[in-house]
């Protein structure tokens, strides 16, 4: 590789002027400059030397910036898991405050199936989403949704119960 600090010199304006369009985040484009650079150093043996060097490190820039929001996206869906995990929780402990066992029996019991079973495995026998898919043969995205939807089922049974008292 010619002398990286001569490329980065060469290059470091456009590759950074470009991630300030891409990403519109000054302070993001100057980590995301750096981390185009090093890329760039570890991959310099495979550049073909046909292309122009300043195209080549933009598309690294490009991809640089793409992980980062591949990154970005996964880490806000395992936040909104665990926070979704955390209100099941809370929720779990205020329905049985209010009401006894047997009574979360009996409205349980009035839920149609697969929401009736799913809102057991999940409450009572405390299995996991994945482990819910995979005794109905579906997708762990399929078990929470449809344990959400049991929930509901469940609140609104509840609140008809609570009315009737």
């Amino acid at each position: 590789m010619p002398e990286a600090e001569v490329i980065y010199d060469q290059y470091k304006d456009l590759v950074f002027g470009y991630l300030i369009r891409l990403c519109r985040n000054r302070d993001l484009a100057e980590d995301l400059t750096q981390e185009t650079f090093y890329a760039a150093i570890r991959q310099w043996d495979t550049f073909r030397k046909d292309s122009d060097t300043g195209t080549w490190l933009c598309s690294i820039a490009r991809n640089q910036y793409y992980l980062l929001l591949r990154k970005a996206d996964k880490q806000r869906k395992l936040l909104e898991k665990q926070q979704a995990e955390a209100a099941e929780d809370d929720f779990t402990e205020k329905l049985m405050d209010r009401i006894t066992a047997f009574d979360a029996y009996k409205i349980l019991h009035r839920l149609k199936e697969p929401y009736r079973e799913i809102l057991t495995m999940r409450l009572f026998s405390e299995l996991g989403y994945r482990e819910i898919g995979e005794l109905f043969e579906r997708s762990e995205d399929w078990a929470r949704v449809m344990c959400f939807r049991a929930k509901r089922m469940l609140v609104e049974q509840m609140k008809e119960e609570t009315k009737n008292e």
